[in-house]
């Protein structure tokens, strides 16, 4: 069978019957083996109803690679994107959008839902995430009953497991996908200081052999230094590039370029140095005098470059485009760079097996390791594809590294968790006893109970939910079973419910000027870091008369993250007095990205606020603030 000049493989043309039937299918495929393509016959297979096809990604990176990939694919006029802070022709036959935002249109039941044919659910593994798992289960269990489902992944271990959860709970044929055998296989190795490129069994024997000469010696690790990441690349060789290796640091990636660009390894091109100058002609001049912007133009004709979400776009553009062509040698990375992003090289390499999660360092799992190591061998291209792990030998540990390197054995795992949100919505849109069932839908109930979900003891399905009730009826979100009306408008608020309830939805927004309504958004948005530096606090009545406000009121003055409030008028301030996006940076030591992310989650929440009041003052308040925001990002922030 062929489609758009593919000759497919088996798994794909399992798909597509499927989809012929009007299945909902879930494909578990290794990297680079065409799931995209099972997608794009669902587009074809519509392209002249009028159903609408949703495409969902888990990050706003991969999100607006879809769209410019579709919108050259099928024409402008036929896509639209949907990611929070960016809204563009949502009326499009082709809807691309964050899984948060297709989550939040199907538990408020929006209307743009209405006469969908397909929602695709790339990366589906993320319902594995901890802290965002939810929403992709979310998403499944509140869709309308006609919608189908083409749920795509790398692997899936219990795929089957999770198709008859969707086939119980939906009531329509689900098929299971699965492929196993990749088109480019794997070599995997790994380097130590000593050895370079080896085998685990290679360095597990020089490990023990080494230990009872190190016995008692006080500097064992002066003894096993870091492996270099620049002796490696010398030792693959020019005829492994290009490669794409991984490091969990943003910093370290932008420092890892400039090593590797002093050691002179590669010729120099300066064709790249005029491409990167001839994309910059057309954006502000202050962009070419950033760290992360001179740092790029001192590698970039060695064919060597950095990729991650603290850049301005126009430079992770650049990166992209310039390895896309094949220019780019080696471009160190985050993560990121691995979800979805269709780049392959012949070469990937980790920095380390381990990371820090927001809470410790651990090893990466088995799932994260393949989605990584998966971006090696380039389809058409290479014969086999290489993946080289570093490993510092005094946190060597053979079996854990083993495990995590032989094969993907995570299966996916519910994280389902009730939200106020939710909880409004449910209370909202469904009686008492419909709520009850919809409870009994979640992966959890059906991983623990399998087809007997519906006998989940009501006392353990209900008890997070009649605690949130309860929280919601103190602060008369809730009032006789029914929504009040600070109930309606946070019933489409999907984070903060309450707080922005409390400011929102009552009396206190009225004592608010544009620069107060800002500092508290951007308190509610901000992550803090404990390397985040700030070089000038602006503290004045405003800030003095809007802690006084809300330390006077019940709730608001419990909620820590107003303690950020000073800290955050070193972002604000500037802004509001009509300073550029470069003015503000040089404040803070934020990258230009996480900047870019603040002002753009303070977009998505004015949008939200926008859509859940009526209050024409409000109104008037949220667009200006939103000016204000649109102003300092003019110019920089494109899709």
């Amino acid at each position: 069978m062929k489609f758009k000049n593919f000759i497919l493989d088996k798994f794909q043309e399992q798909a597509i019957k499927a989809i012929e039937d009007n299945h909902s299918v879930v494909v578990s495929a290794p990297t680079g083996s065409g799931k995209t393509l099972i997608a794009d016959f669902i587009i074809d297979k519509h392209k002249n109803d009028d159903k609408k096809i949703i495409y969902t990604a888990p990050i706003k990176a991969l999100s607006n690679q879809k769209y410019k990939d579709f919108s050259k694919e099928y024409g402008e006029s036929k896509v639209g994107l949907m990611t929070g802070d960016i809204v563009i022709n949502s009326q499009a036959k082709i809807l691309i959008m964050t899984t948060e935002i297709y989550r939040n249109m199907v538990v408020s039941n929006e209307q743009e839902i209405e006469n969908v044919a397909y929602v695709i659910f790339d990366e589906i593994h993320y319902i594995n995430d901890i802290e965002r798992g939810y929403v992709w289960e979310e998403s499944i269990i509140y869709s309308p009953k006609n919608i189908r489902f083409l749920c795509l992944s790398a692997t899936i271990p219990n795929a089957e497991e999770f198709s008859r959860w969707i086939r119980a709970i939906k009531k329509h044929a689900v098929d299971t996908v699965i492929a196993t055998k990749r088109n480019v296989p794997l070599e995997h190795q790994f380097y130590d200081f000593e050895l370079g490129i080896t085998t685990l069994e290679n360095i597990k024997t020089a490990k023990d052999s080494s230990r009872h000469y190190s016995k008692g010696k006080k500097n064992k690790r002066d003894k096993f230094p870091v492996p270099n990441h620049v002796e490696l690349i010398k030792e693959l060789g020019r005829e492994k590039m290009p490669a794409l290796f991984f490091s969990f640091s943003r910093r370290d990636c932008q420092l890892k370029a400039q090593e590797l660009a002093k050691a002179n390894f590669f010729p120099r091109d300066p064709s790249l140095s005029i491409f990167m100058s001839k994309k910059l002609e057309d954006a502000p001049s202050e962009i070419s005098k950033l760290k992360s912007t001179q740092t790029l133009r001192e590698t970039i004709s060695q064919g060597i470059a950095f990729h991650h979400a603290g850049l301005l776009p126009v430079i992770k553009e650049i990166v992209e485009e310039l390895f896309s062509q094949g220019k780019i040698n080696v471009l160190y990375t985050t993560e990121t760079f691995a979800v979805g992003i269709n780049m392959p090289a012949k070469t990937v390499c980790f920095n380390s097996l381990r990371k820090y999660d927001g809470f410790n360092f651990r090893y990466l799992n088995t799932k994260e390791y393949f989605q990584i190591a998966g971006r090696a061998g380039r389809r058409g291209i290479d014969t086999i594809g290489y993946v080289v792990s570093l490993i510092y030998r005094p946190t060597f540990n053979y079996q854990e590294i083993k495990r995590i390197t032989s094969k993907d054995i995570e299966p996916i795992k519910s994280q389902f968790r009730l939200s106020i949100n939710t909880v409004l919505n449910l209370i909202n849109l469904h009686t008492p006893k419909e709520i009850e069932y919809i409870l009994r839908l979640s992966f959890y109930s059906y991983q623990q109970f399998g087809d007997n979900f519906a006998k989940v003891p009501t006392k353990v399905l209900l008890s997070r939910y009649f605690s949130i009730v309860k929280k919601l009826t103190k602060f008369d979100y809730i009032k006789n079973g029914q929504l009040t009306e600070k109930g309606h408008f946070s019933s489409k608020v999907f984070a903060d419910e309450i707080t922005l309830g409390e400011i929102f939805a009552t009396g206190f927004a009225d004592q608010l000027d544009e620069y107060q309504i800002l500092l508290i958004l951007a308190c509610l948005v901000y992550e803090p870091r404990i390397n985040h530096q700030f070089k000038q606090e602006f503290k004045d009545e405003e800030l003095k008369g809007l802690r006084t406000l809300l330390n006077a009121d019940e709730y608001l003055s419990r909620e820590e993250k107003f303690e950020n409030l000073t800290t955050m008028t070193a972002l604000i301030y500037p802004l509001i007095k009509g300073q550029s996006f470069f003015e503000v940076i040089k404040l803070t030591n934020l990258l230009e990205g996480d900047l870019i992310r603040l002002y753009a989650q303070i977009t998505d929440r004015l949008g939200q606020i926008r859509k859940a009041t009526t209050e024409h003052k409000l109104l008037n308040k949220i667009e200006n603030c939103k000016g204000m925001v649109d102003q300092v990002l003019e110019g920089i922030y494109l899709v």
